[in-house]
């Protein structure tokens, strides 16, 4: 709608359109006193040009520009054409009313595009108003060919600037500050050119000494390949001290446009590439985290087998040497399996992060290959490594008891047999048959002094007895032939009992028949048999193998031996009283005259059996003494290396646990940037690595202990696995919270977060972490969510809103929110990530608005490999209106972000 006429000599009005004031009235009208002839004919041509490129679409054009617009049809056209929309229909007649009418229905339209028009009346133009006329053009142009002109916030005249030195700004000689003189020599429209099409123009052979060249150059190279007609003339350019700036800025918008389209692919086809680019690293990972886990299940599925393999061995060494070779399995094979782990976890986490960072679906990996599949075959193999190695000792025991057992047996079998020797000769003899009277009680007596002596011998049968019991029972490998010389002794035993039964019967028939005997000899034989019985016992026990574990028991031994060696006086008191007998009978035999033969009738035991045995037990007490006080020396030994491997563990264990509680605060509490949190934690982790020749040490001296069968320590709590479990996990918990400020440094950077808001996020989860271990329970994150909701909302969700919450932050149902899963939430709602529909829209330009995209079109636009890439991976375009060959890339970006399958 016109407003008002013109002040006197004031013709051209200000304008003004959307958001931005164009220049002040009081400059422009000013400038219209003042306008510069030759400007105005730079404005004439150049407006008249850019009119003409529009009207020339609907098959018309203008000669004259203040002429040519008087009756406004063709000035409604021209609207028509620049606007897309259709007018009201023109008034046919020819009279001034109806010019006016038709100028007035164009100025109508202007306003109705958000103009305001200040003076210019539809009379002016209809009256061939020059300056009113070149106003009126410079508005539409301004409305529909700049105004709309963004770069970086600003817009129309500052932004087609902006876009200019930006152009502009690698090209020598070229300086883009206003929209006059810095286009006088022309170099800055040939770089433009240049810029967006260098096969059109040879830039290096430009001159700025030759600005009409320049000028031609450019305008001849826009006509001819860019569609844009020429609208200026080089030399009214080069000879007028200031160009037209309305002028410059009309020809320079159609630059902007005729190469906004290519700029626009370009964006599109930087934003797929930056998309494709993530989702190849992202594939790249996820292969390297399957063929880590599959290697390590593989390692534990072959080592398992081995270790429930409890195949024991015969001997002690062949069962030592399984020792040997579970500890190196323990100091050589599993660690850097256990770094392995440690890195998948850190490998997996870093890869989820990853795909959240840049608006992914979370990595899935194959079936049994999950972090938690990994981590239960771990579990098992762990079960079955420690039963193994129960199961080693424990045969280690038995193998230690067999061998202990099997040579006492031997020694008591060899003490029996050697006693049985031609006893059953002797008890089937019938001597008795012609002997005399003498003789007969003799035999009588012998007999009685065997039987007390077979009775005494009955418990070393059944020693040996219960010896091939154990043996048996203990699986003894050579089970077949105790049993088998048990047998026989048992099977002698029995007929012995048989055949002395038999001969005491025999002797007891005639008994009657004889009256006397030798009671001095009868008593030598009564008191030398048990004698004699107790110094083999005494013989046997100093002999007798021991086997113990403990300064105790040891010490028990001695007291035993003490004791025994306090019953020697009244042994040797019982050893003269026998041997006084034996010089009785001799003191009679002389004192009566008796001729002795020399044998005892009733026994085979001499005097001189009674002192050398004597003797024998006499010589046996100091090696016994010496024997025990050699196992003191090395039970005393084993103690010190019980009391050096409990010292180094109950100084270790407490360490550990110590840096494990220290590790659980230490991400709450380390100040300062993510990068000097990182430089502490991996100095941290240094420190703890240098204590590793303390858990060396400890495994030495585990080694020695075992080497010397020390199966028990009472002066520490803490056994090897504990240690080494206890240093497996602090090296995975180190590892895991470095890992873990990794993952806040990768959020950080993807999400455009300040140091100052990852201290405020920080600062506010320390407080709320009330336990101190990381960690907030859902009360405490609760209450945090308050109070950071009274600076960023000022309102606080609702029961449902908090629920949502929770699965987003503790998506497990653990009951806590750690501090990673805090920073995702506190970042993920305000972060600016690539979506499907933003993808889909690049594809879009690239396809030049078609719902497909050709071959020719992936590899022209995008490089070599990311275009080989999409084509590989695309699906068949369906639908009527695509070519052979196309491609579906609608489908493809939904596949990039999880929404179908790619």
């Amino acid at each position: 709608m016109v407003v008002g006429a013109p002040p006197p000599h004031r013709h051209l009005a200000p304008v003004e359109s959307g958001l931005c004031t164009y220049m002040t009235q009081e400059e422009d009208w000013d400038r219209d006193l003042l306008l510069d002839p030759a400007w105005e004919k730079q404005q004439r041509k150049t407006f008249t040009a850019w009119c003409n490129s529009h009207l020339r679409k609907a098959g018309t054009q203008i000669e004259n520009i203040e002429e040519d617009f008087r009756n406004g049809l063709k000035l409604m056209l021209l609207l028509e054409v620049i606007s897309g929309e259709r007018l009201p229909k023109p008034d046919k007649g020819k009279m001034r009313f109806h010019k006016i009418a038709n100028v007035n229905k164009a100025l109508d339209f202007i306003c109705s595009k958000g103009v305001k028009l200040v003076s210019i009346g539809a009379e002016e133009i209809v009256d061939g108003n020059v300056k009113m006329t070149l106003g009126m053009i410079w508005t539409i142009i301004l409305r529909f060919a700049i105004q709309d002109i963004s770069v970086e916030e600003t817009s129309a005249k500052e932004g087609l600037l902006l876009w200019c030195q930006r152009k502009t700004a690698p090209y020598r000689n070229v300086n883009v500050q206003n929209f006059h003189i810095s286009w006088k020599d022309g170099l800055a429209l040939c770089a433009l050119i240049h810029r967006h099409r260098p096969d059109l123009i040879d830039y290096s052979k430009l001159r700025k000494d030759d600005p009409i060249g320049n000028l031609n150059t450019a305008f001849d190279v826009a006509e001819k390949f860019l569609d844009i007609p020429k609208m200026l003339d080089a030399e009214d350019i080069v000879n007028t001290p200031k160009p037209d700036e309305k002028a410059i800025m009309t020809y320079v918008s159609c630059f902007y446009h005729a190469f906004a389209g290519a700029e626009q692919a370009e964006t599109a086809a930087n934003r797929i590439c930056k998309v494709l680019a993530v989702n190849q690293e992202n594939e790249k990972l996820m292969e390297e985290y399957e063929k880590l886990a599959s290697e390590l299940l593989e390692w534990i599925r072959r080592t398992i087998p081995w270790l429930e393999n409890r195949t024991a061995e015969q001997t002690m060494r062949a069962m030592q040497q399984k020792l040997e070779d579970f500890r190196d399995y323990r100091r050589i094979h599993k660690p850097p399996r256990v770094q392995e782990k440690c890195q998948l976890e850190i490998n997996f986490n870093t890869l989820q992060t990853k795909l959240r960072l840049s608006n992914r679906p979370a990595f899935m990996p194959s079936e049994g290959k999950m972090v938690s599949d990994i981590a239960n075959a771990w579990k098992g193999l762990e079960q079955v490594e420690k039963g193994y190695e129960e199961w080693l000792l424990t045969e280690i025991r038995r193998l230690e008891r067999l061998d202990h057992l099997a040579e006492k047996f031997k020694q008591k079998c060899a003490m029996h047999e050697s006693w049985t020797s031609g006893k059953e000769d002797l008890l089937s003899q019938k001597d008795y048959e012609s002997a005399s009277l003498m003789e007969i009680r003799a035999l009588m007596r012998k007999h009685e002094a065997f039987e007390s002596d077979l009775a005494a011998h009955q418990d070393r049968v059944e020693q040996i007895a219960a010896i091939a019991q154990e043996l048996n029972e203990l699986d003894y490998h050579d089970a077949a032939t105790v049993n088998a010389r048990c047998q026989g002794i048992c099977d002698q035993w029995d007929n012995l009992g048989t055949l002395t039964q038999k001969r005491r019967d025999a002797l007891e028939r005639v008994e009657k028949l004889w009256e006397t005997i030798d009671q001095l000899y009868l008593e030598f034989a009564k008191r030398a048999a048990p004698f004699n019985n107790w110094m083999d016992g005494a013989v046997e026990d100093l002999q007798d193998m021991f086997i113990v574990h403990s300064i105790e028991e040891i010490q028990s031994l001695i007291t035993a031996h003490d004791q025994f060696k306090a019953t020697l006086p009244e042994a040797d008191k019982e050893r003269m009283a026998t041997m006084g007998i034996h010089n009785e009978i001799l003191k009679i035999a002389q004192t009566y005259g008796i001729k002795l033969s020399g044998i005892n009738p009733y026994t085979n035991l001499s005097p001189q059996d009674i002192s050398t045995k004597w003797d024998t037990v006499k010589h046996l007490v100091p090696l016994r003494d010496q024997m025990l006080q050699e196992e003191v020396a090395r039970q005393q030994a084993n103690e010190r290396l019980r009391r050096q491997f409990a010292a180094q563990a109950n100084i270790i264990g407490p360490w550990i646990q110590t840096k494990m509680e220290e590790i659980s605060h230490v991400s709450v509490d380390i100040a300062g940037s993510l990068e000097e949190q990182m430089n502490s934690l991996k100095q941290y982790e240094q420190n703890i690595i240098n204590y590793k020749s303390n858990i060396d040490k400890l495994e030495g001296d585990h080694q020695l202990s075992q080497e010397s069968l020390i199966f028990d320590n009472k002066h520490t709590n803490y056994t090897m696995e504990h240690i080494r479990v206890g240093w497996e996990q602090l090296l995975t918990t180190i590892a895991r919270t470095i890992n873990e400020v990794e993952n806040q440094i990768l959020t950080r950077d993807a999400k455009g977060i300040s140091q100052e808001q990852l201290n405020e996020f920080r600062a506010s989860f320390n407080h709320f972490d009330r336990k101190r271990n990381g960690m907030m329970d859902p009360d405490d994150f609760r209450a945090c969510l308050i109070s950071m909701a009274r600076r960023r909302h000022g309102d606080v969700a609702g029961e449902v809103e908090f629920a949502r919450i929770m699965t987003l932050v503790d998506p497990n149902n653990t009951g806590v929110v750690t501090f990673q899963a805090f920073i995702d939430f506190m970042t993920r709602e305000t972060a600016e990530t690539d979506t499907a529909e933003q993808v889909m829209a690049s594809f879009k330009i690239l396809a030049s608005d078609k719902n497909y995209i050709t071959v020719e079109e992936l590899r022209r636009e995008l490089p070599p490999e990311q275009a080989e890439y999409c084509i590989t991976r695309m699906t068949r375009y369906i639908g009527a209106d695509g070519p052979p060959g196309a491609l579906d890339y609608i489908s493809f970006s939904s596949a990039l972000y999880g929404e179908s399958d790619l």
